[in-house]
């Protein structure tokens, strides 16, 4: 017998999934958010396809959002908790916002660490 347990260094979420709304793209593009903008705010995100493990605090993993299969690198994050549902198979957590790239910062990210032309949202 086996098991399946993927290790991630990138939260990579839809909105439907608890990307944050906060995160506001049309808004970033002209008017930068910076982190201090979410305080101390805890996000939460559920039912991630596949049993996943993140790297914990203090090493980061990157934000990624999903738009309609697309990738936009918004920056770091810390996951502060997860939870396994091992009977569907999803993996849910908590996370807090510690860095977000300015928007030049976002198609740099793309380009450093992906490099999938069929993922890149700025494309």
């Amino acid at each position: 017998m086996g098991s399946f347990i993927e290790t991630n260094d990138t939260l990579q979420i839809t909105r439907e999934q608890g990307f944050p709304v906060k995160l506001d793209l049309t808004r970033h593009l002209v008017s930068p958010i910076e982190v201090k903008e979410l305080g101390d705010r805890v996000f939460e995100f559920k039912n991630k396809k596949d049993i996943r493990i993140y790297q914990i605090p203090p090493v980061r993993n990157f934000l990624v959002e999903n738009r309609g299969g697309k990738w936009i690198y918004w920056g770091l994050v810390h996951i502060l908790g997860i939870s396994h549902d091992n009977v569907n198979k999803v993996t849910s957590g908590k996370f807090k916002i510690i860095y977000i790239n300015t928007p030049e910062e976002m198609k740099i990210a793309f380009k450093l660490t992906d490099q999938r032309p069929e993922m890149n949202y700025f494309s």
